[in-house]
């Protein structure tokens, strides 16, 4: 039987097993997020590798963790779905003690809060950082304040080649006006 067919024989309805390029995800919903880490654990994926966020606007963020059995030597993806207006999930640090810092950065980044985390504060931004850097919604002011580096755009030499046309930098709202020429 194939690791496919055979994740799925055993977690049924609670998750959708999909293959692409050799590697295989399960898809579960949020309330089965702890259970079905606990049983990949307790059948042999002890590894922790990694857990992140996806904004996967506009339906909410995905969690994806990638998890490994040493002994088979294969490697897992799981993921579920928050909802954007209330992305909660359990946290998964009661099975694997390293997602840890894997959900503080997570919750930093993206702002999915994991409940039952024993200490999720801020990892990586300043203090007083507002907003979720990550998120698709989240405009980069600093693109705004600080100019494009070099001194002048491509086309713009002297040389009498034409200047592209001047825009704004990605993520930059329409209504934020024109860049400084």
């Amino acid at each position: 039987m194939s690791r496919s067919a055979s994740l799925s024989e055993r977690f049924g309805e609670r998750a959708r097993v999909s293959e692409s390029f050799g590697e295989i995800t399960l898809d579960v919903t949020a309330g089965d997020w702890i259970d079905v880490l606990t049983a990949l654990r307790d059948s042999g994926y002890a590894f922790f590798d990694w857990l992140t966020g996806v904004d996967d606007t506009p339906e909410g963020f995905l969690v994806v963790a990638n998890v490994y059995d040493p002994l088979e030597r294969h490697r897992l993806l799981v993921r579920t779905r928050v909802p954007r207006a209330d992305p909660r999930l359990a946290s998964a640090v009661g099975v694997y003690r390293g997602a840890d810092w894997h959900e503080r950065e997570t919750c930093e980044m993206f702002g999915v809060i994991f409940e039952g985390h024993p200490n999720l504060v801020p990892l990586l931004l300043p203090d007083g950082f507002e907003g979720h850097p990550l998120r698709k919604d989240f405009i980069l002011a600093a693109r705004v304040a600080k100019q494009w580096p070099g001194a002048k755009e491509p086309g713009e030499s002297g040389h009498g080649a034409p200047s592209r046309r001047k825009t704004l930098p990605p993520g930059v709202p329409a209504d934020w006006g024109t860049p400084d020429a």
